[in-house]
C-alpha cells in the first residue's frame, strides 16, 4: 500500500490551535491578524481559485451575509484560516462561482481536500444541530466553533461524526461488487454500512454484508485496509476487506438494485477503465482504493 497515494480528504496542512480555543483574548488577537484568511462556502459548496480553495482576506469577510460565526480551522503558515458560510441570497462581488463539494475533491490536493472537509464537516454540523438536544434552548459557538454550548442547561455539544463500515467481501480470486438504483449507469462499487451501537467494526461489517447480499462473512477475517473522513456531512468511511464463509447471494431489494461477483481480471479492467459493462467509483473514493489494493495483491 506504500506506493498508493494519500486519499481525498485524509490530510491537512493546518494546525488546529487546540491550545488557544479556549483562551477569548488570544481568539480576537487571531480575527486581526493581518494575514487571517477565510475559505468561503455557499449552500455548503466551496469557493475555488483555479485547483485550489480561495483564501479570501478575513476582513473583508465583515460585511458580507453570513449565516453564523467564522469558524476557526486552524493556523495556516502561523496565520488563522477561517470558514465562512454564506446566506443563499448573500452578494459575492468579484469571486468566482461556487463549486460542487464533491467535485472540488476532485480538483484541489489532498491537503486542500482535508481543509475541504474540516470545514464542510464543520458547517453542516453548525447548520443542523442549532438547538440543544437536551432542553432545546438555542445553543452558542465556543471555541471558535469546535464547540456548541447550551446557555440554559450548560450542555456541550460537539460535532458529530458518523463511523461507516465499507467493505469489500472476497473469495478466492473474486470479489463482490452492488450498485443502488439511484447511482449512475454502469457504477458498481463496494458494499457499506453505518456501524450501529454497541457494534465492533468487524461485527458491523459482517452483519451489512448479511443483510445486503445474504452472504455470510466471518468477522474474524476483517482486515482494516484504510480509512477516510467523508464530508457528506461527516462520516468516517472504514474501509475492509473480508473473506466469504458463503457465495450464495439474497439481495435486500430495498438497499440494492443488484449485487454480483467479479473476478480480479475484471477488476484490473474495471481500475483501467476498458470493463465493458462496469464503471467504478472516482479516485477519490474510498471503494475504489479497497480494489486498487485487492488487485495488486493478485
Amino acid at each position: 500500500m506504500n506506493h498508493l497515494p494519500p486519499l481525498a480528504f485524509c490530510l491537512s496542512p493546518l494546525d488546529r490551535a487546540d491550545e488557544i480555543r479556549r483562551d477569548a483574548v488570544a481568539l480576537k488577537a487571531l480575527e486581526k491578524h493581518t494575514s487571517a484568511q477565510a475559505v468561503l462556502f455557499l449552500r455548503g459548496d466551496p469557493a475555488l481559485d483555479g485547483n485550489a480553495l480561495l483564501r479570501w482576506p478575513y476582513s473583508k469577510t465583515v460585511n458580507m451575509t453570513q449565516a453564523a460565526d467564522p469558524i476557526l480551522l486552524g493556523l495556516e503558515n502561523g496565520a488563522p484560516l477561517y470558514a465562512v458560510d454564506l446566506l443563499p441570497d448573500a452578494e459575492t462581488p468579484g469571486l468566482p462561482e461556487f463549486t460542487d463539494t464533491r467535485s472540488a475533491g476532485m480538483r484541489v490536493s489532498v491537503e486542500e481536500s482535508g481543509i475541504l472537509a474540516q470545514a464542510r464537516s464543520l458547517i453542516e454540523w453548525r447548520r443542523k444541530h442549532r438547538f440543544c438536544s437536551n432542553c432545546g434552548a438555542e445553543t452558542q459557538q465556543t471555541e471558535a466553533g469546535r464547540k456548541r454550548t447550551c446557555p440554559d442547561c450548560e450542555t456541550e455539544h460537539f460535532p458529530r461524526i458518523d463511523p461507516v463500515a465499507i467493505m469489500l467481501v472476497v473469495k478466492d480470486d473474486w470479489c463482490l461488487l452492488g450498485r443502488q438504483e439511484s447511482w449512475p449507469e454502469r457504477m458498481w462499487s463496494a458494499l457499506a454500512g453505518f456501524i450501529e451501537p454497541g457494534e465492533t467494526i468487524a461485527d458491523a461489517c459482517a452483519r451489512e454484508i448479511r443483510e445486503e447480499a445474504g452472504i455470510q462473512c466471518d468477522p474474524s477475517t476483517a482486515e482494516i485496509v484504510c480509512d477516510q473522513p467523508w464530508p457528506f456531512p461527516s462520516s468516517l468511511m472504514i474501509g475492509l476487506i473480508i473473506e466469504a464463509v458463503t457465495v450464495g447471494i439474497t439481495i435486500d431489494e430495498y438497499e440494492m438494485e443488484a449485487v454480483r461477483w467479479f473476478s480480479r481480471d475484471e477488476v484490473q479492467e474495471m481500475l483501467s477503465g476498458t470493463h465493458n459493462e462496469v464503471d467504478l467509483p472516482p479516485k477519490i473514493a474510498i471503494a475504489r482504493r479497497l480494489l486498487e489494493v485487492w488487485a495488486a495483491r493478485g
